[in-house]
């Protein structure tokens, strides 16, 4: 299912053919559909739109360019617009320093203005940002308490770099790229893009305007998302399905919009590897993981009212080859249930099936024994969380259960130390950006100390 989060069928561009447009939307398979006010008029020939087309909905807000043609009732009009039960967020609304259409005290007056009534509407923010970066952030804070939980609108078209990215995400802004990620020399854009924690991000047309490539040069419209879609999923490594599934989840968290990821996932594929869910149970709890508070990765929704039987698993996995592999993951320690994990491996394994575990590297403070021999032969990879240089780094990055304490990093050490001499393919793993922790002495400790491949993980990026 695909979304476009910002369109403009509204505009001329569109008067001879606007019914075909909408048509090949929908069979290009466009579940929702943003268009987006950019004065009153335009908003208000938007909520037409969304009157007209159920799957389009609406947004009404005044562009910087335009803010300059704000008069005594354009509030007037905006707070009835926003009233509307198919307009979901006020915008766009924003500053614009490149052209200067609008005088940049009158764009930040206005910028806060419509803010403030959004506050007060309870409805987020569609934000347009050109070449004013500071100004931007500095406003936003003013409105916006840093905390990324929140739900506060969408940074569109971005065209930023990686600092107003984490900015904006640090506020719980989501960000949205548009046909010109596709251009081939906005390699920078595309580093950022790779970035974007999967629940925070959304595709968009903008069109008429930056149709992709390979339509670039043609007018844009919302069928064109796709070719945006797919882009970054390549810039990834994920599957066109794993980002769409992902997209349409944080539209409805954001708008209320469709539906809610259902919990009590036990199977999820991303990319061609199928995940088990085998516990949400953990013997840390890092200061990184949203595993007690949106235990959520790329769209699955991985709370579990109960652990599944081994039986379940191998019902849920069915024919393991044609997956590159099946991982032990979730969100939880797998190795807390060692005999089912055993157990599941031990039928993929039968079933011509590859197996690799996730693991924090725990198992034998867990079981009082060294595990790892039980593991040859029905593991081939096994990927460690080592995340620390130290055991002070350590205890205070992933906060070991308390009686784990002050001997665990050894303990995982070891574990990996073990893991090497039975398992065929292993690697230790860090989140990256942590305090306290040296990232170069990781890798060292990894691929000299240990003899063992490095993997480091952006703090924000989960699957």
């Amino acid at each position: 299912m695909i979304i476009d989060t910002h369109a403009h069928i509204d505009q001329d561009a569109f008067d001879e053919d606007r019914e075909a447009v909408v048509q090949r939307a929908r069979e290009a398979g466009i579940q929702y559909m943003l268009n987006v006010g950019c004065d009153i008029e335009s908003s208000y020939r938007s909520v037409e739109l969304s009157e007209l087309y159920d799957f389009v909905y609406a947004t009404a807000g005044v562009h910087p360019h335009d803010v300059k043609t704000i008069d005594d009732n354009t509030y007037l009009h905006l707070r009835e617009l926003l009233s509307h039960p198919r307009v979901v967020a006020l915008g766009e609304t924003g500053l614009d320093y490149f052209k200067n259409y609008s005088p940049q005290d009158l764009q930040r007056e206005h910028f806060r203005k419509q803010i403030e009534l959004a506050l007060e509407c309870k409805k987020p923010i569609i934000i347009h940002c050109r070449d004013a970066k500071e100004d931007m952030i500095q406003i936003l804070r003013e409105y916006y308490p840093e905390n990324r939980d929140n739900r506060a609108g969408i940074f569109h078209c971005f065209s930023g770099d990686q600092e107003l990215a984490d900015a904006a995400l640090s506020m719980g802004f989501y960000i949205s790229f548009s046909g010109s990620v596709t251009f081939k020399k906005l390699e920078e854009l595309r580093a950022v893009a790779k970035n974007i924690p999967a629940d925070r991000l959304f595709a968009e047309t903008d069109c008429p305007y930056l149709a992709p490539v390979p339509k670039r040069g043609k007018r844009n419209e919302p069928a064109y998302v796709a070719h945006t879609i797919q882009l970054l999923a390549e810039v990834r490594g994920l599957k066109l399905q794993d980002v769409e599934r992902t997209m349409e989840l944080n539209f409805y968290e954001l708008f209320g919009i469709g539906e809610a990821a259902k919990p009590g996932t036990i199977a999820y594929k991303i990319r061609n590897s199928l995940y088990l869910n085998l516990t949400q149970r953990c013997t840390a709890n890092c200061v990184f993981c949203s595993r007690l508070t949106r235990p959520v990765v790329q769209g699955y929704n991985l709370a579990l009212d109960r652990e599944p039987t081994a039986q379940e698993l191998l019902d849920a996995v069915g024919d393991p080859t044609p997956y590159d592999e099946i991982v032990f993951c979730g969100f939880g320690e797998p190795t807390l249930r060692l005999d089912v994990l055993k157990e599941v491996a031990k039928g993929i394994k039968e079933r011509g099936g590859r197996t690799r575990l996730n693991t924090n590297g725990h198992g034998n403070v867990i079981h009082k024994r060294n595990i790892v021999p039980e593991l040859k032969e029905l593991i081939d990879e096994v990927s460690v969380s080592l995340n620390a240089n130290n055991s002070e780094a350590y205890d205070a990055i992933v906060q070991p259960l308390p009686n784990f304490r002050g001997n665990i990093y050894q303990e995982v050490v070891t574990f990996i130390e073990q893991a090497r001499e039975v398992i065929p393919d292993v690697q230790a793993s860090i989140v990256t950006h942590q305090k306290d922790v040296d990232e170069k002495a990781c890798e060292q400790i990894s691929e000299n100390t240990l003899g063992v491949k490095f993997r480091a993980r952006r703090f924000n990026l989960v699957g």
